[in-house]
């Protein structure tokens, strides 16, 4: 790799503090709202002197959202004077998770970047950088290229891979020594096992009946690497032959279910893991279970033979629940797993907030304190954690904050560390080193990744990235949170975010931007896209109300239950008030009020606009207007039923008292609807189901049918920034706000 090329000098570009934020800065632009890089994983190296970064950014040309590794280092002898350096080591655009080899030579990556006979488009080199958007969502048989394992040395260079195959990776962990990586793939079939499948059934679609589980295999990297190096040209196996697609790879376990959350205690003897339904659906909680390995029982990837071979260790499991655990990380004991859940471990099915666990892999799970919950005096949600070398760190919220806390012990409070205010997100700390990584941002200080010398000295943070220093050029909104009476007397939460140079204005255009989940929560942070756009509202004129209604994360299990059976009528009720309070206090102006929301969102803004007719303009995306069908098409039917009291043969009435679609002759509000074609979360029928009442009512409205797209819109951005675009629109048109307001 020419480090030249793809090396940022952080001296140069990491100048950026809160006194930057003066006034007389241009607004943003669609634009450049939408030029916005995230970061979907951080990991720091075992000696806290390096950070491998994979940032996510939009493509416009190849019409895709591009996944990089970008490796920061903090090395007298880098490149730049500082000493710290930001390099760029892939360039294919389809790389994600990795994973630092416990030595610290080699960072291990999943890509379903295309085979290395088409590299000339998908290098790592500098001089083959340009990605000519192949279409990677082909189906099986069309050659779709399919997530494996690379790997590629922190100084930079060609990306290795270790792996091939139709199968693809579903998770991966290095050992403990760095010599092996135990990774899962669906079981796989021979070349004669696919052929007569494939005669039999041509392409019918066998639903569940087809479905297979996963294999874990051990992988000896050293002669993954050596037969890399030895192929040469040959790009393929001899496809008349059964082929070992993977040198040096014995299976040593099998899961009937998919297999997730692959990781290797400190020590190397124990492999632990969560099961999940192989469709990914989340319609039995006895599909998410952990189990644990003893590696050492197991085959040695040294004395493998083809990968074809039975396995032959059995997994142990640990939990028996109905809780969908993930997030799995060994404690520094060897003896305890720790896991994140949205639900209850030690009783029935419950969607709470996540809190964090361990289970003890030396007791059975029916013992006393087999499951632990950590900290369970704390009220809110743990975001994200990471295991500490003396306990756990967690970034965890309290109302529309999230702070980072630490703890030692299961019984320990939760103890807030020095920090900004804001919200950090990820977590990662180095085994041998006391510092750690975090992503953070606020309203007025763009998502970046941040390196503190130890978890006390968060204050002292320095940023370590800088994609979206723009922003910080720019004139962004303020904003402060905002608290109400219920009818009930229940106080609720939410946020507002004014218009640039109008922070505490009055009488201003009100928007009602709804989030998701429902058990998400709006607060003090920077996001810029698709589905958190409210600064660009507010740059366009509106205060931005995001409330915190019943069902949200940050204030308590109990809060959030109060939404379960009365799913929409509750939590509508709560939002309605916010909006009286708004009017009542002179912030809000009655005659333009607006509404709208993704996903969740979706569903309440659709069930609003049945409740007034005060809204002048609502859009929607993706939100159910019954509840029926969405429980069949659901990917989470577990949850939809918990939250309305049952299947639907069960709560009936339920189910036709909270849809919007049995009071729709009720709605005056012009309506703008988006859905992606391929959305299995909520399926695109009830936008048209909700688009067809419109339209036989005379009411004005628009629907979007982005093709490919599933619920999160991730295939192309362009959709993204269409929808964006046609929302504000219609919020202008219809809601009264004159441009440029």
């Amino acid at each position: 790799m020419k480090i030249s090329k793809h090396t940022l000098s952080l001296a140069a570009l990491l100048v950026f503090t809160p006194s930057a934020f003066a006034q007389g800065k241009p607004n943003l632009t669609l634009d450049e709202f939408f030029n916005s890089v995230s970061y979907k994983t951080i990991a720091i190296s075992p000696d806290g002197n390096s950070v491998v970064i994979v940032t996510e950014r939009a493509d416009w040309d190849q019409k895709i959202f591009r996944d990089d590794l970008w490796l920061y280092r903090d090395d007298a002898k880098g490149a730049s004077p500082s000493g710290s350096t930001l390099i760029q080591l892939t360039q294919s655009g389809h790389d994600s998770e990795p994973q630092w080899s416990p030595d610290g030579r080699l960072i291990a990556f999943l890509s379903d970047r295309k085979t290395s006979s088409e590299k000339d488009s998908d290098s790592d080199d500098d001089d083959k950088n340009k990605d000519k958007g192949k279409d990677r969502n082909k189906d099986k048989d069309s050659d779709k290229e399919v997530s494996q394992i690379y790997v590629i040395s922190p100084a930079g260079g060609e990306a290795i891979p270790l792996t091939q195959g139709d199968e693809e990776v579903h998770t991966f962990s290095w050992s403990a020594d760095s010599q092996t990586i135990y990774f899962a793939t669906r079981n796989p079939w021979t070349k004669t096992q696919k052929d007569n499948y494939k005669k039999q059934w041509k392409d019918v679609v066998q639903y569940r009946t087809a479905e297979r589980g996963d294999t874990i295999f051990a992988l000896d990297v050293a002669t993954a690497l050596a037969h890399n190096a030895a192929k040469g040209t040959k790009e393929e196996p001899d496809t008349e032959k059964e082929p070992d697609l993977n040198p040096g790879a014995s299976p040593i376990a099998a899961s009937p279910l998919r297999v997730e959350d692959l990781v290797t205690s400190p020590n190397g003897s124990k492999l632990a893991f969560v099961t999940d339904s192989i469709n990914q659906r989340a319609e039995k909680a006895e599909d998410a279970e952990i189990f644990v390995i003893d590696v050492a029982r197991a085959p040695s990837p040294a004395s493998a033979g083809s990968e074809n071979k039975p396995a032959t260790a059995q997994p142990r499991q640990l939990t028996h629940n109905q809780a969908l655990e993930g997030g799995l990380r060994w404690a520094n004991d060897n003896r305890h797993v720790s896991f994140t859940s949205e639900n209850d471990p030690t009783g029935r099915y419950r969607d709470l907030q996540p809190h964090l666990y361990w289970v003890d892999t030396e007791k059975p799970d029916s013992a006393p304190g087999a499951v632990e919950q950590w900290s369970k005096d704390f009220i809110g949600p743990v975001e994200h954690y990471a295991v500490a070398a003396d306990g756990v760190l967690a970034s965890a919220r309290i109302g529309t904050e999230v702070a980072i806390y630490s703890a030692t012990q299961p019984g320990q409070s939760l103890h807030k560390l020095n920090s900004w205010t804001g919200t950090y997100e990820a977590i990662s700390a180095a085994t041998h080193s006391p510092r750690i990584a975090f992503v953070y941002s606020s309203l007025q200080k763009p998502t970046e990744v941040y390196v503190a010398e130890s978890a006390d000295k968060l204050a002292e943070a320095r940023p370590v990235t800088s994609f979206n220093k723009l922003f910080t050029e720019r004139e962004l909104p303020q904003g402060k949170p905002y608290r109400w009476k219920a009818d009930d007397g229940t106080t609720i939460e939410g946020m507002l975010i004014y218009p640039p140079g109008k922070f505490d204005a009055k009488h201003l255009p009100t928007f009602t931007f709804i989030h998701g989940g429902p058990t998400e929560a709006d607060g003090d942070y920077f996001e810029a896209d698709w589905y958190k756009w409210g600064a660009l509202a507010a740059t366009n004129g509106w205060l931005v109300f995001e409330p915190n209604y019943r069902g949200s994360s940050g204030y308590g299990d109990k809060f959030l239950e109060q939404i379960v059976p009365v799913i929409v009528s509750r939590p509508g009720k709560d939002i309605l008030e916010g909006v009286d309070a708004l009017v009542k206090d002179g912030t809000a102006d009655p005659d333009h009020l607006a509404v709208g929301g993704y996903s969740y969102g979706g569903y309440m803004t659709n069930w609003l606009i049945t409740q007034t007719t005060r809204f002048k303009a609502a859009v929607t995306g993706a939100g159910a207007v019954e509840n029926v069908a969405n429980w069949g098409n659901d990917d989470t039917t577990i949850d939809d039923a918990y939250f309305l009291g049952g299947r639907p043969w069960e709560a009936q009435q339920r189910y036709h008292d909270e849809a919007a679609l049995f009071q729709i002759d009720k709605v005056r509000t012009p309506t703008h609807m988006v859905a992606g074609a391929d959305d299995i979360r909520v399926a695109v029928l009830e936008d048209y189901l909700l688009e067809h009442a419109l339209y036989s009512l005379g009411i004005p409205n628009a629907l979007l049918i982005f093709p490919g797209e599933g619920h999160s819109l991730a295939k192309n951005p362009w959709h993204g920034k269409i929808k964006v675009r046609e929302e504000l629109k219609w919020l202008q048109k219809y809601g009264g706000v004159p441009a440029g307001n």
